[in-house]
């Protein structure tokens, strides 16, 4: 019996924001606004965006993705931290050991951040039903295939979130996406 196909979502940059951050940005007491669900149950883009500046240069209105979250993070593609003047780690969501941050400029202020900049590592969400049948584990490292037979990629070192309340779907960045021709709603399959 085949293997459902993983649906592949193109990840462009956004942050993540703790709601102590979205209260200096947007004014105490701010709600995110949602803007439209993305493939995650409880995930969504907001109507709210806020500028990514550092010394080298910035980004105007970038998204902020809800819900808010105990701590802002920033995820970059490798040539927008090159823009930026960055060296960011790829890491998994949450781990910002290592990570450079930058300024967030909101409406109603202003917020340095520290740490939090990362390029996430691509990644398959999938619930454990999912994993069983693919014969996966949580934190597993797998490697997929994406895009068509003129772009086509094997993309290694990709990783494995499991847990009830996901969906099937796999995360790649816009520099991940363009490699390979692909775009939301393509197809991957994993083939080790």
């Amino acid at each position: 019996m085949a293997k459902p196909k993983i649906t592949v979502g193109i990840s462009a940059r956004h942050l993540h924001i703790s709601q102590e951050h979205l209260d200096i940005l947007f004014g105490k007491g701010h709600q995110l606004h949602p803007f439209k669900d993305l493939g995650q149950p409880g995930q969504y883009a907001c109507e709210e965006r806020v500028d990514l500046v550092t010394e080298k240069g910035s980004f105007k209105q970038v998204r902020i993705l809800g819900p808010v979250r105990p701590n802002t993070q920033v995820e970059l593609a490798l040539t927008d931290a090159m823009k930026l003047g960055l060296k960011v780690p790829v890491r998994d969501s949450g781990d910002h050991r290592d990570a450079p941050g930058l300024t967030l400029v909101g409406p109603k202020g202003e917020v340095k951040l520290g740490t939090g900049v990362i390029a996430a590592c691509r990644h398959i969400h999938m619930t454990p039903a999912d994993a069983a049948e693919f014969g996966v584990k949580d934190k597993q490292f797998v490697s997929v295939k994406i895009g068509d037979a003129e772009r086509c990629l094997i993309f290694d070192k990709v990783l494995v979130r499991v847990h009830e309340n996901f969906a099937l779907e796999m995360h790649v960045d816009t520099d991940e996406g363009n490699a390979c021709g692909a775009k939301t709603g393509d197809f991957a399959e994993i083939v080790g």
